[in-house]
């Protein structure tokens, strides 16, 4: 009887221990298995579907329409660069006829505006990456050629064109040194481009070396070479300088632009060996045989081709 009455204290101790341990619980019966089981997260809400909405449409079109949207500005962009500098350029050689007619101005000097414009045409492509531009820029010297070509076959008459570019005043001297010119201008356009340095030397020592040349040679060339007689000490020596520096300033020039990356101490090396190259082909007595506006330009081709290699 006494251990029935000692052993219940000690069951209320125990229990009194508990609920002290779990103060949330109301009943003193003892934790069933199911009251252990960790309860599951509530769900989450279900995402609302819009049946009537619509996502944005995007064409597969849309990149290759915005694409050919720009290539077709880009040509709009060089086709009206091309007809303002072809009217410029029709501007300036009415004008520099006219001022020849009245022998105001010597008739080489037409072949500096010639390239001027030229150069000036091809500077306003800067900005132009289409294939296409290289062939805008050609015609300038394509209308050219063509009114060469009307004006030496006699074609038509203009008086102030055939005296200010032709030696004896005949219409066919036309189509042997000026349209070979021209020719020259369209060769390098479109082969060389703006991408080689061959084609700007080229033209420099056509243009720029040669048609200086012939302007000192008239006023100072009173002594001759032993082996050309045409030609003189004062017109080879101003051939080979100028040919080098305008060689030299359109290399910088478009090396500024970016189309160029050079090693410059070499580059003038090489400049001054095509131009001293240039310059002994020109003095050379084979007028007669092949013109000046063709040998000198090819030469210098093929010797700038040969050192920069592109």
């Amino acid at each position: 009887m006494s251990l029935l009455v000692s052993t219940r204290p000690s069951l209320s101790f125990r229990s009194n221990v508990y609920l002290l341990r779990r103060p949330n619980t109301t009943t003193n019966l003892p934790l069933s298995s199911a009251s252990l089981t960790p309860k599951p997260p509530p769900p989450l809400p279900t995402p609302r579907v819009h049946i009537l909405h619509r996502a944005p449409y995007t064409s597969p079109c849309t990149p290759r329409a915005t694409s050919a949207a720009a290539a077709t500005h880009t040509i709009l962009h060089d086709a009206g660069v091309a007809a303002a500098v072809l009217a410029g350029a029709y501007a300036l050689v009415s004008a520099f006829d006219f001022l020849t007619q009245r022998n105001l101005i010597q008739q080489k000097t037409g072949s500096y505006i010639v390239w001027a414009v030229f150069h000036g045409f091809l500077a306003n492509f800067q900005n132009s990456t289409t294939t296409e531009a290289r062939y805008f820029a050609c015609l300038v010297p394509l209308v050219n050629f063509l009114r060469l070509v009307i004006h030496g076959l006699s074609l038509a008459s203009d008086e102030g064109l055939i005296k200010s570019v032709t030696r004896e005043g005949k219409p066919e001297e036309l189509l042997r040194g000026p349209l070979y010119y021209v020719l020259i201008l369209i060769l390098c356009a479109l082969i060389f481009w703006r991408e080689s340095p061959v084609g700007l030397i080229s033209l420099a020592m056509m243009c720029g070396g040669d048609g200086i040349a012939d302007i000192i040679g008239r006023r100072f060339g009173s002594l001759k070479i032993p082996y050309n007689q045409q030609k003189s000490w004062a017109g080879s020596i101003s051939m080979f300088i100028f040919g080098f520096l305008i060689s030299i300033g359109m290399l910088q020039y478009y090396s500024v632009l970016g189309y160029l990356h050079l090693d410059w101490v070499q580059t003038v090396q090489k400049v001054a060996l095509v131009s001293l190259v240039a310059t002994v082909v020109e003095s050379l007595p084979t007028t007669e045989v092949v013109d000046d506006n063709i040998s000198v330009p090819l030469v210098s081709m093929a010797v700038a081709f040969s050192m920069f290699g592109y």
